[in-house]
């Protein structure tokens, strides 16, 4: 059977880091083994290093405002909870009320 994983689309986010480091690795290697003048080789290197902190910028902000998406959606359906919970607590209370509030019979009169 192939391993299809839990399906969610976050798990597969992991695959892809991996992949971007490999790459990173192999242009660094790359880099240094390449017949340029040294002047050359440490812009390459410079260039690549700000190309992956950039990378690293973008996916953090990226994380970031989906975590805030996260939290806010969170707190609604909190206080959505909270309100419908409210509302039954009111309702039973009512209930209570008028079930307790019932007139009773004055003294003297046949009860029913």
């Amino acid at each position: 059977m192939a391993d299809e994983g839990c399906g969610c689309g976050s798990c597969s986010g992991g695959g892809i880091l991996w992949f971007l480091a490999g790459l990173g690795i192999g242009a660094a290697v790359g880099v240094l083994y390449a017949p340029k003048s040294g002047k050359e080789t440490r812009e390459s290197i410079l260039t690549a290093a700000e190309e992956g902190r950039d990378l690293v910028q973008e996916r953090a902000r990226k994380y970031k405002e989906q975590a805030q998406e996260w939290a806010e959606r969170g707190k609604d359906v909190i206080s959505q909870q909270k309100d419908n919970l409210r509302s039954a607590f009111e309702a039973g209370r009512q209930a209570y009320r008028d079930a307790t509030d019932e007139p009773t019979p004055e003294p003297g009169t046949p009860n029913r």
